[in-house]
């Protein structure tokens, strides 16, 4: 078995020379693969988002696809369809792009609802339905998917239950000035550095190890109440769900193991809290109205005044 904190900052060194400014990001990644999760990246176009996930998947050793998304999409596009073999004079089904093991959904805010909720059943039940047959994905099954701002033109804002099952939603920036001078450093002079591909079967075995991290119950407190802390804001009209709070058990275990512990303390909830509520608590009318086009800024500071407000386990 790999050395798991070793083997993802190896990855990680690997990926930031190819990707520059890819560090954090690439953690939050980890930690959703291997808690069984995906991750939602928002930014604007031209943030190598697509090179980000392609170069990740290399590195896993899996396989890799692309679906660009566009609002004349059908359901069939993502899952496949059912078609006739002249040859054997048969109905077989013709997998579609989602038989992957990591898959990029690329501005999945420009498709239609229909399309998205195709999507939709992947996540979260790892199989497809079409033509009246199921047929199980690959395993692992990763979905790093990435959407426009929502105030851009010629988008469809992802339906709460699509949103909840993304684990996190990451926030893309632009690079600083330095990491900007890299990036065109990389391209000048592009990196060869590589190493050996983690593989499904360990990726496999460490989310099984994932299960076995130790949570004390102070710890478990801990995270109950800065969700709790989340549904009596009085800004806040619907709060983060008990299903949240599972969520974030496993990834606070898988964050842990990355980290190179087999137990959980408290800075592997707070790394991960941000990210994991930003896209599942909805503000009130009236405090939408005060935000502005400020809306996700003031939803973190929630989120930081919530994890304030709840005294952490010593």
């Amino acid at each position: 078995m790999v050395n798991i904190r070793k083997k993802v900052n190896d990855i990680q060194k690997i990926l930031a020379a190819k990707v520059i400014g890819s560090e954090r990001v690439s953690r939050f990644m980890f930690v959703a693969l291997f808690s069984d999760n995906h991750v939602l990246i928002e930014g604007v176009p031209g943030l190598a988002k697509t090179m980000l996930a392609a170069e990740f998947s290399k590195l896993l050793g899996v396989t890799f696809k692309r679906i660009q998304f566009t609002p004349d999409m059908l359901p069939s596009d993502i899952t496949g369809s059912i078609f006739f073999n002249l040859e054997t004079r048969k109905m077989e089904f013709r997998h579609g792009p989602i038989f992957t093991n990591v898959l990029l959904a690329d501005e999945l805010n420009r498709t239609p609802p229909k399309v998205q909720s195709a999507l939709l059943e992947g996540m979260e039940e790892k199989q497809v339905s079409a033509g009246g047959t199921t047929e199980k994905l690959p395993t692992p099954f990763f979905v790093i998917a990435t959407q426009n701002p929502i105030e851009q033109e010629g988008t469809f804002p992802l339906a709460e239950a699509l949103m909840d099952r993304f684990l996190f939603r990451y926030f893309l920036t632009y690079p600083d000035r330095e990491q900007e001078i890299g990036i065109l450093r990389s391209v000048d002079e592009p990196s060869e550095a590589t190493a050996d591909p983690l593989g499904t079967d360990n990726i496999l075995k460490i989310r099984e190890m994932v299960s076995h991290v130790h949570v004390t119950t102070e710890i478990m407190e801990y995270m109950v109440g800065i969700i709790r802390e989340t549904r009596e804001n009085r800004k806040i009209y619907l709060g983060a769900s008990p299903r949240t709070t599972a969520k974030m058990l496993k990834a606070a275990k898988a964050n842990a193991l990355v980290n190179g512990r087999d137990y959980v303390i408290p800075e592997d909830v707070k790394y991960i809290t941000n990210e994991m509520l930003n896209h599942r608590l909805i503000m009130n009318s009236e405090a939408i109205i005060e935000a502005g086009s400020q809306v996700n800024k003031a939803i973190e500071k929630i989120i930081e005044e919530s994890v304030e407000k709840v005294r952490t386990p010593v």
